[in-house]
């Protein structure tokens, strides 16, 4: 699974695997801290325009909603994703903004 998304993290051709692995990461395992560090590396090292920053916003709305928490970086990262995606669609998709409301709505936050 790291092999998977440190290589699209390189390699943007092999971001459709990596995205199929982050999200499969987000709705199965069992290990928070795991899922979340993985979520926040994607979405703190992807690409301008990568459909991974969008993906790493809504997988931590997904974190959340599982585990009942977020950490304080990946609290702020999943903010800051949903600004640029609100900001500028072609930077991060929109799935950002879903991941931002699951947040919210899961953690009772903002």
């Amino acid at each position: 699974m790291a092999e998977t998304l440190e290589r699209a993290l390189r390699d943007r051709s092999a971001e459709g695997e990596a995205a199929n692995v982050l999200v499969g990461t987000a709705l199965n395992d069992d290990e928070a801290e795991f899922v979340e560090h993985w979520c926040v590396q994607v979405g703190m090292r992807a690409v301008s325009g990568s459909p991974l920053l969008g993906l790493a916003g809504l997988c931590l709305g997904h974190t959340a909603r599982r585990f009942g928490r977020l950490g304080d970086e990946a609290l702020a990262l999943v903010e800051s994703l949903a600004a640029r995606a609100q900001a500028d669609p072609t930077d991060v998709d929109g799935r950002a903004l879903d991941g931002y409301d699951d947040v919210r709505s899961f953690l009772h936050l903002w």
